[in-house]
Order: C-alpha cells, then structure tokens, then sequence
C-alpha cells in the first residue's frame, strides 16, 4: 500500500490507489502548545467560577457567615465544577470551535444558560430555598467572565501567531488563481494560524512558484496527484482542498481516509461560504445537500439587536461623559471652530441623516479636498491620505485612538446606527458602489465594525467590500460581541487610522 509518507519519486494518482479503511497506526500528532492552552483555559475556568461564586456570596449577604448563609459557602466551593461541566457539556473545549470565530462563545453562553435551567429545576425537585438574588449575580457574571478570560488568552495566540508561532503547516490544493487568493488572505490575517508552505494545482508548469504571489514564496510541489508526496515533503499537517472539479467525491473520500492515517487534518473551503455564510447540510435520499439559509435581517434577532445597541450606547454615553466632556474642552483650545462635525452618511435602506464627530480637522478642510486629490492614498472610492495636512493637533490623537467617533454613540441611542455593522458611507460613495456592495446597506452602519478591526484603512477596498458583505450575510449577537472585543484591541494597536 502506499500512503502519503511515499516517497515523493514514485507518486501514484490519488484515485488509484488503494485505500486502508481501518484503524490508523500510525503515531498521534501532538501539539503541546494546543495542550498547554487548553490547561489555561481551564484553570481560566475553574478561577472564574470560584471568583464569581465568592463575588455573589458577597454582594448578596455580605462579608458575615451567617447559619442561614453558610451553607452558601459549600456552594461556592461546588460552582467551579458546576461551571466547567456546564462548558463541557456544551462542547466549549473542543478544538475545532477554539483559536477563531464565535462558536466558542456561543457555546458559553449556552453552558450559562444550562447551568441555570439546571440549578432552577434541580432546586425545585429538591425543594431547595436557593437565593434568587445569589444566582442573578453568580451566572451572569461567570458568562461574561469566562468570555473576557477567553478572549485574552485568543488575544494572546493571536499574538504569538502574528509573530510565526503555533502555525499550522498547510499544502493546498485547487486551481492557481484560487490559491494565490487564498494565499494572500491567510498570510494578512495569521491569526488563523493557517500557513501556506506548498500548494498542488492541477496541471504541471515550468514555473516552480504560483505567479500572482511570488512575495510569498509558495512553492508547487505538483499536481493533485502528488498529494501525498508533497504533504511528506514539506511536513504538512493540514491540507485544504478548493472548489475545483478534477476533485470530486470519489477523490476527497478517498484523500480523506489516507490523510486519517497519519493524522493530517482536511479542510475544505467551499466557495459558497464567503458568498452565502449560512449553509446547513441536510440528507435528500441519501445524498447530502448543501442548504443556504438567508440572512437574519428581520425578526426577533434583528430586536433583540436594537435593544443591545440602545441600552449599550445609553450605558456608555453615561460612562464616557467625563472624556466626552473633557476632548471637547480640548478642541475649542487647540483650533477655532465647532467641537462637533456633522456630516450626512447613508444608512438602512438608503435613507440619508446625519452623523456627528469630534472635529479633527480645521474648518476650511472640505474646501480644501479638491487641492489634495492627487496625494490620496485610499482603495477603490475612499479617500484617505495617510498624513493629511487639514488634520488639527488634538485631531491626530483623536483619530489614532478612534475617539472622534465617539459622539456617534448618540446616532446609535436614536436608532440611526448600531453598535457594530458596516461603515456608515458618504452619499458620494455610495453612488460609486458596485451593485453587489448595494447589499451593505440593508443593514443598520456601525460605528465599529469588521472592516474596523481588520485593518482599517490599511486595507484592500476589495477586502473592505469583502468583509462588509460577510457581516451582513453572517450576523449574530455573538459576532457583534467578537467585534466589540477585538475593536478594543485595535484601538490600542492604532494600526489603520488617520
């Protein structure tokens, strides 16, 4: 039999080969650092359980043990086990939902809300007087904890990958194009942790690399049929097929079972997802379909969001006010002019209002864009220059730090934007669009969004496109959450804004 570990001399097609169904026995790949992660996220855990538990003893009955609240105690000892088995049981350490997207924080909240239909009913059969006022504060506090934990330590591997460490090894597999596309997004965004050392395309060329991205350095190592051998070759440990047709189901199968041998993972990215995001796998007489579901744009979802985007700008307008108050002190002494900016963006549906943001530049700026067309450094119809000579003193720290934006807390309390979505464009722009980008504006704009913590300006304006359709496409308040978090870090980071 021959397998991928053949040498890379005598390569065989894939689909001639014969193929061992049975049990591997070959060694488990191992990754410490994934083991090593895994272990801090859950001493992460146990610590948050603990600390929300002693938390909620004492905001709900104070720092006395009395006989009626002693028994509490034991019950702040028990819920870090509770809690970890709750996130257990609700598949929150599995390693295909951890390191990037939102399933992992779904699947927090979900063991939040086991966790409280279990203690509710288990204290109702039981016939247990258990403090209403003590799990208010324990739960919610131990979701919004663990997501934060979380987050810091994906922060942490993010961070750890940008530099070239706990990367996966890929060889992919499809037509040229496709794979210098792939290519260039894994190599912007490492925080997949996906890097490309070789790729199989169908036919064989004179040229050794892949044309559209010699920067990369991405070798071909063949074609679809030395897979096995280019695999050994360039000691990969994933391998991601694109959509092509030379590789139908007879061949993933059959790559897949060979692949299983020696532990080597399989993706297969299909051309759908980016397109549609939503798609389910239902059987139909056996065969299985591929069901693309539309857009959560109406219902309750959509309410929900409304009321998560009000309460949480009223919250943050009433946090932020000493800031606020004292960046527009700081405008009125830097230059003369108004504190505030106001300028008309389209929004939902098209209809046109007005924004308002901290001024940055000085007055005379709009006057002023014509003279400095030739210098823009923007993509597509955005017009940015990196250092732009109408930008005030204050104004540069402003926009470094995003904090200009910040007045459009009020444009989100009355309901003109969200939290987060796509940016919220100027009419001019909006009258350039492609028709496909037309496809943004269904959807509230947001004061941060995708297109925010992805680079921001330093981005393609097809990417920029790219990503504003993905959102409108694969919304969710988890999502939204991922974003808000992440906004946090870019803000700091300041990679993107002037």
């Amino acid at each position: 039999m021959v397998d991928v570990a053949a040498p890379a001399a005598r390569p065989l097609p894939a689909v001639d080969l014969p193929v061992a169904v049975g049990p591997a026995r070959t060694r488990v790949r191992r990754r410490p650092w994934e083991s090593r992660y895994l272990l801090a996220m859950l001493a992460g855990d146990l610590a948050v359980g603990l600390l929300a538990g002693a938390i909620g003893f004492s905001a709900r009955f104070g720092p006395d043990v009395t006989a009626y609240n002693r028994v509490y105690l034991l019950v702040v000892a028990l819920l870090p086990v509770g809690w970890v088995a709750a996130l257990a049981a609700n598949h929150a350490y599995e390693k295909r939902r951890l390191f990037v997207g939102t399933a992992e924080y779904e699947r927090v909240l979900r063991a939040g809300v086991t966790l409280a239909a279990v203690v509710t009913v288990g204290s109702y059969l039981a016939e247990v007087r258990l403090s209403r006022g003590y799990v208010v504060i324990v739960l919610p506090l131990a979701v919004v904890a663990t997501v934060l934990v979380r987050f810091a330590l994906r922060q942490w591997l993010h961070r750890r990958r940008a530099a070239g460490r706990h990367l996966r090894r890929v060889v992919v597999l499809g037509h040229r194009r496709a794979v210098a596309q792939v290519c260039r997004q894994l190599h912007r965004e490492r925080h997949h942790g996906l890097q490309v050392v070789g790729a199989c395309v169908p036919r064989r060329r004179p040229r050794p690399t892949l044309g559209p991205v010699p920067d990369l350095g991405v070798p071909v190592l063949g074609t679809f049929a030395d897979a096995g051998a280019a695999v050994a070759a360039a000691e990969a440990d994933t391998v991601m097929v694109l959509s092509c047709p030379e590789l139908d189901g007879v061949a993933l199968r059959r790559l897949a079972w060979r692949l299983e041998r020696v532990d080597v993972d399989l993706i297969v990215a299909s051309a759908l997802i980016d397109v549609a995001g939503r798609t389910t796998i239902r059987p139909v007489d056996g065969l299985p379909m591929l069901h693309v579901d539309h857009a959560r744009l109406r219902g309750s979802a959509r309410a929900a969001k409304a009321l998560v985007d009000r309460c949480g700008a009223a919250l943050l307008l009433l946090v932020l006010a000493p800031l606020l108050a004292a960046v527009a002190v700081a405008i009125k002494l830097d230059s003369p002019g108004p504190v505030l900016y106001r300028q008309g963006r389209v929004g939902r549906d098209g209809a046109v209002f007005a924004i308002w943001k901290f001024r940055s530049m000085y007055v005379d700026a709009d006057a002023r864009l014509a003279e400095l067309a030739r210098l823009d450094e923007g993509a597509g119809v955005l017009f940015k220059i990196r250092d732009d000579p109408r930008v005030t003193r204050i104004g540069r720290y402003l926009r470094r730090f995003s904090v200009d934006e910040l007045p459009q807390l009020v444009n989100v309390l009355v309901g003109q934007m969200s939290l987060v979505g796509p940016r919220p464009p100027l009419p001019a722009e909006v009258a350039r669009y492609p028709a496909d980008m037309l496809r943004r504006l269904v959807v509230k704009p947001g004061l941060t969004g995708l297109w925010q913590v992805s680079g921001r300006s330093d981005l393609p304006w097809e990417e920029a496109i790219r990503l504003d359709l993905r959102y409108v496409e694969t919304w969710s308040l988890s999502l939204d959450l991922v974003i808000l978090l992440r906004t946090v870090t870019a803000v700091v980071r300041t990679s993107g804004a002037y």
